[in-house]
């Protein structure tokens, strides 16, 4: 927090000035249209004034000097003002806040993946003068057990401050949540606050509180690691002698190096630094949330983005997903409210293999469990991101496309804003699949309303289909677009399967795809079947749960 604390007046005793939570800082955007709560910390027993938009609230420190008041819903306002707090003599002044709406973005790496990282970031900070748009990156924090606040950063730090998305800052914007929010600006005409509590290399386990991971049976190896790399860290005696014990441990490695080049051996892997290092202040479950999550928990916010699961897609990592990745929706929802959920789905990366690699590789298992997810959660939306990935990069750098999809879900379902060009609600999704037959050796699918309206492959390219027969052996496959009943349909076929069963799109750890409907929003990766999945590197199989229909309903704008 960034702020101006001033004494004034004679006094025998100097007390300390109000201190607001970190959270709030110069050049903020608070949440529109809701009761606030703005709280610190204080003197005990001090006598707190909060003064903001012609509201005055005062309140009494408790014996601990916490304090907190609440403010009555705001308009949104794009004229700069002051937020003030006082005790006793001294104030605390927050600069230059804008009230609009505030929208919470996390996950990991690609949610993390800053405007300088992208695609266009030359033209995207050159010209970006959004003085209405300010973002916050929360510094990343993992913690053993929650945290009342987050640090206070220093006053140019990148991290813990409030930031304009101009061209001098905007480049360290989540790019996703530049792009969302620049969409919502410009639609809306009010100001947007991002607040990124996004950490590369997460899993969802490390969003969400360790009592509600701990009835889960696949967390338990997660649990059981996190508690020997603690008993390894109280053995090393603390900070200066785990650090003692790493420069050992490099001696020694230096030494068995130079021995296996003399003999032209393979050399021993150096030593992780991070197994010297407190596992809690690492990734673990429950470490973001304790660290990052929880101190804010107070903070009004109108949605949440969250862009996760490349990192429970390795190994055995997805297991615990089909109930970690759910329970980060509901958790967060029961700490910040009933807020609209918007679900990034992963892309894809690496190389593609084998058919068998391809059809069982657990991205597939990420993805069915994200789309799975959204249909069976109130008030979320789910953005393919499949379409933009050029490389094999784990992070597609085409972020524009996400961050557009993603406002084009909260404009539609959130905000409820018609189609400028017709009195249909906005478009929003890409083709679902809803269901399929089996005609003269060829399957028929059918897709969800007007989702599958103007369907059509980008060039008339059918690359992604592939096509299985009982035999359950997935070949390469064609597809054309049909039209029946003024339905649009897709046809799918291989002459390697006279008597096809199963049909999947977009199914691989790289997938590839060109099924879009007339709005050119990608068709949502599926499968007819529910044949088990057997990711490589894994023991067992991921079985597709049946999936809960209920009724689906939007938050109130």
């Amino acid at each position: 927090m960034a702020a101006c604390f001033l004494l004034s007046g004679p006094s025998s005793h100097v007390l300390a000035a109000p201190k607001l939570a970190t959270v709030f800082g110069n050049r903020m955007v608070l949440q529109r249209g809701r009761p606030l709560k703005i709280w610190g910390t204080a003197d005990s027993k001090a006598k707190i004034t909060v003064t903001f938009a012609s509201q005055m609230q005062t309140t009494v420190t408790d014996a601990d000097g916490n304090w907190s008041v609440t403010l009555e819903g705001l308009q949104a306002s794009s004229t700069p003002r002051n937020l003030v707090v006082e005790a006793n003599n001294s104030r605390t002044v927050v600069h230059e806040v804008l009230v609009g709406d505030v929208w919470l973005c996390g996950g990991q790496s690609n949610m993390a993946m800053t405007l300088r990282s992208t695609v266009n970031r030359d033209l995207e900070i050159a010209s970006a003068d959004f003085r209405s748009i300010r973002f916050l990156r929360v510094p990343l924090i993992s913690r053993g057990t929650p945290q009342s606040d987050l640090p206070t950063p220093k006053p140019k730090s990148g991290e813990g401050n409030w930031q304009l998305a101009t061209t001098e800052n905007v480049g360290n914007c989540t790019g996703v949540g530049f792009h969302f929010g620049k969409v919502l600006h410009r639609m809306l005409k009010i100001p947007i606050g991002l607040v990124d509590v996004s950490w590369g290399g997460t899993m969802a386990q490390h969003w969400v509180p360790e009592a509600k991971l701990k009835p889960i049976p696949a967390m338990a190896p997660y649990f059981e690691q996190y508690a020997a790399k603690k008993k390894q860290w109280d053995a090393f005696g603390g900070p200066q002698a785990a650090q003692r014990a790493y420069q050992k441990a490099v001696k020694e490695w230096e030494a068995l190096r130079d021995e296996a080049k003399k003999k032209k051996a393979r050399p021993p892997r150096r030593p992780n630094a991070g197994t010297y290092q407190d596992p809690r202040q690492q990734r673990h479950p429950a470490g973001m949330y304790n660290g990052m999550i929880h101190p804010i928990r107070q903070f009004q916010f109108r949605g949440i983005l969250f862009y996760q699961g490349e990192n429970n897609s390795f190994g055995e990592s997805w297991k615990p997903f089909p109930q970690t990745f759910p329970l980060v929706i509901s958790q967060w929802r029961e700490t910040f409210g009933p807020l609209p959920f918007g679900i990034i789905q992963i892309a894809g990366w690496s190389n593609r293999r084998t058919m068998t690699y391809d059809m069982n590789h657990h991205t597939n298992v990420i993805r069915e469990i994200q789309f799975d997810t959204w249909r069976d959660t109130r008030d979320t939306g789910l953005i393919a991101t499949y379409d933009t990935n050029s490389n094999q990069s784990i992070h597609p750098g085409a972020k524009r496309p996400v961050g557009e999809r993603a406002a084009r879900w909260a404009l539609a379902e959130v905000y409820k804003v018609p189609s400028a060009t017709s009195r249909e609600p906005l478009a929003w999704k890409g083709p679902i699949y809803t269901s399929h037959e089996v005609l003269g050796g060829r399957v028929v699918v059918a897709f969800e309303g007007q989702t599958g309206r103007g369907l059509r492959l980008d060039k008339d390219d059918d690359i992604g289909f592939y096509v299985a027969g009982n035999d359950r052996i997935f070949h390469r496959a064609r597809a054309r677009v049909t039209r029946k009943d003024r339905v649009d349909r897709l046809e799918v076929w291989s002459e390697k399967v006279k008597q096809p069963v199963a049909v999947r799109y977009a199914w691989s750890n790289l997938p590839v795809g060109r099924l879009m409907n007339h709005l050119e929003l990608p068709a949502f990766p599926f499968r007819t079947d529910d044949w088990p999945l057997t990711p490589h590197q894994s023991k067992g199989d991921y079985h597709r749960k049946s999936r809960v229909s209920r009724p689906r309903k939007t938050a109130d704008p």
